[in-house]
C-alpha cells in the first residue's frame, strides 16, 4: 500500500515528460525569420552599431543620438540615408530594393528607433542651419571662414594644430562626403571637443552661408584620385610600362 503514492507520483513525472519529448521545441520558441525582426535595438546592433557605436554614440562614424544631428535631420534624410546609403564612402545601402538586406518595414522601424533619441527641448528657439546646403557654397571664401572658425584647433592650413588633427587629409576626405562634412560643421563632435556651429568662435555662430562655405573649402582639397600618388593614372610608373 505504500507503493502507491510513489506509483502516482511516478505517473504524473511520465505524463509531464510526454508533453515536452526531447526535441521537441518548447512554447514560444518560434524562430523570428530574419526579414520579420523589427525589433530596433536587435537591427541597431546588427547593422548600425559597429560604426556609429551603441546607443548611436558614435565610432568610427556621426553620432546618430547627437541632439543637433536630430535636429537638422528629418525622418526622410535619415530614412534615405540608411535606404540607399552614401555612394562613394564606407556608409552602404540596406534597403533590399538598394542591394541590401533590410524590409521597408525594418528601415522605418531603424528610422524611428533613432528618431527616439531626439531630445527638442535642448534647441528649442534656436535659428537652426538647414541640414543640406540651399546654394553652391563659395570655397575661395570658405578659406577665410576657415581661418576664423577652425584654424584655431586644425591649424592655419587645416593639417592639425595643438587641439585637433588634419581635416584635410586626403584619405579622410576620400571616404567622407559633402553632407557629412556639413553635418560635421553643424553638429561638431562634443565627445571629442569639437564644438558645434554655435561655439566655435564665442558670441559669433556660424551662418548658413559661413557653413555652406568652409565646406565647399574643404571639398576642394579632396585628391581627385583618391589612394593614386600621381595626379592622373598616365604618369604612373605602371602605365608606363605598359605598351
Amino acid at each position: 500500500m505504500k507503493r502507491k503514492p510513489i506509483l502516482v507520483a511516478f505517473a504524473v513525472l511520465v505524463c509531464a515528460a510526454c508533453s515536452h519529448p526531447p526535441g521537441r521545441p518548447g512554447p514560444h520558441s518560434e524562430v523570428i525569420a530574419p526579414n520579420e525582426v523589427l525589433s530596433f535595438n536587435l537591427l541597431y546592433s546588427q547593422n548600425c552599431a559597429g560604426c556609429h557605436g551603441h546607443g548611436g554614440g558614435g565610432g568610427a562614424a556621426i553620432s546618430l543620438s547627437d541632439p543637433v544631428f536630430l535636429a537638422i535631420a528629418d525622418d526622410a534624410a535619415i530614412r534615405g540615408v540608411a535606404a540607399h546609403g552614401v555612394p562613394g564612402t564606407s556608409m552602404p545601402a540596406f534597403a533590399q530594393s538598394a542591394g541590401g538586406t533590410l524590409t521597408d518595414k525594418q528601415i522605418d522601424a531603424i528610422v524611428s528607433g533613432i528618431r527616439s533619441w531626439a531630445k527638442p527641448d535642448l534647441l528649442r528657439g534656436e535659428n537652426l542651419p538647414p541640414y543640406t546646403a540651399p546654394a553652391p557654397g563659395d570655397p575661395h571664401h570658405g578659406a577665410e571662414v576657415f581661418g576664423t572658425y577652425c584654424s584655431a584647433c586644425h591649424g592655419p592650413d587645416g593639417r592639425g594644430g595643438n587641439k585637433a588633427g588634419s581635416i584635410v587629409n586626403g584619405s579622410y576626405l576620400a571616404l567622407t562626403s559633402d553632407q557629412n562634412l556639413r553635418i560635421l560643421v553643424i553638429a561638431g563632435l562634443p565627445d571629442q571637443g569639437m564644438p558645434d556651429w554655435r561655439n566655435k568662435v564665442p558670441g559669433r555662430p556660424m551662418s548658413p552661408s559661413e557653413i555652406s562655405d568652409v565646406v565647399a573649402w574643404l571639398a576642394a582639397q579632396r585628391p581627385r584620385f583618391p589612394g593614386q600618388p600621381f595626379p592622373n593614372p598616365s604618369e604612373s610608373s605602371v602605365s608606363k610600362l605598359i605598351p
